[in-house]
């Protein structure tokens, strides 16, 4: 059995997507592109597919995972090619590659997000930056469903920076870039609990929602501060991989090599 993992996105309207609704929108682009998948057992067969850490509703992604197991062995790239022509535009497929390691999940430690903030100021956005910095914790709230659920929303941020936006936009039209690199813990930090953090340090309140994208996940890299890429095992897995057994085989046998 072969197991690929992919790299896919969520972007433009498709962000309001939820993850149920791509699972649906997956598992028909297996059925289109004629996937070789394998199935559990049992008396509801479904695909194995394995989702990590998917992005919340409402939030653009550059950095979504999962793995497929096939019953077939079939080339990264080509499966890649055929998977994205069988999705609508949006959700894309930007990478695939053999796994050649374990453990894809317990390589997405953290990610980084870019938090769009229309009607803020980078003035404004860096002084809420250096308050929620300073302190040592910062509590914010969030509606569970077993009620309201307090929480530090500080000790997760990596890193937390104000910028201008790039491209070209109205000058008088204020805009403040965000970026952010929040570490998965329990219970996770969101972008918008960061963003209510801001608020209660600063009094930060955008006029408008965020536009909240994750253009990265994986290792977090403690010395540079990085977010690395999760797929880069299992790529240098393939280029190391030894001979296969059969090509070894051919070589050992009696005779081989003589004239």
């Amino acid at each position: 059995m072969q197991r690929i993992r992919l790299r896919y996105t969520k972007r433009g309207r498709l962000r309001f997507t939820s993850h149920r609704d791509f699972q649906r929108a997956f598992e028909r682009a297996l059925r289109r592109a004629e996937v070789p998948m394998a199935y559990s057992a049992g008396f509801t067969p479904h695909p194995k597919v394995s989702y990590a850490n998917a992005a919340p509703t409402g939030t653009g992604s550059e950095a979504e995972y999962l793995e497929i197991a096939l019953t077939e062995t079939r080339d990264p790239e080509h499966l890649r090619a055929l998977l994205d022509e069988s999705l609508p535009a949006g959700l894309d497929i930007t990478d695939a590659v053999e796994a050649r390691t374990s453990g894809l999940a317990d390589r997405l430690t953290a990610s980084v997000w870019e938090l769009r903030l229309d009607g803020v100021t980078v003035e404004d956005a860096e002084k809420a930056v250096a308050a929620f910095l300073a302190a040592e914790t910062v509590e914010v709230q969030r509606k569970t469903k077993n009620g309201i659920r307090t929480f530090d929303a500080r000790s997760a941020v990596a890193g937390l920076v104000a910028a201008h936006p790039q491209g070209d936009r109205p000058l008088d039209n204020a805009c403040a870039i965000l970026r952010l690199v929040v570490r998965h813990v329990t219970p996770a930090v969101r972008p918008d609990d960061v963003l209510s953090g801001l608020r209660a340090v600063a009094d930060l309140a955008p006029p408008v929602p965020a536009a909240v994208t994750r253009l990265a996940q994986g290792l977090f890299d403690e010395e540079s501060g990085t977010v690395t890429d999760p797929l880069a095992p299992d790529r240098e897995a393939v280029t190391a991989a030894p001979p296969t057994a059969a090509a070894t085989a051919s070589a050992t046998a009696p005779g081989a090599g003589t004239a």
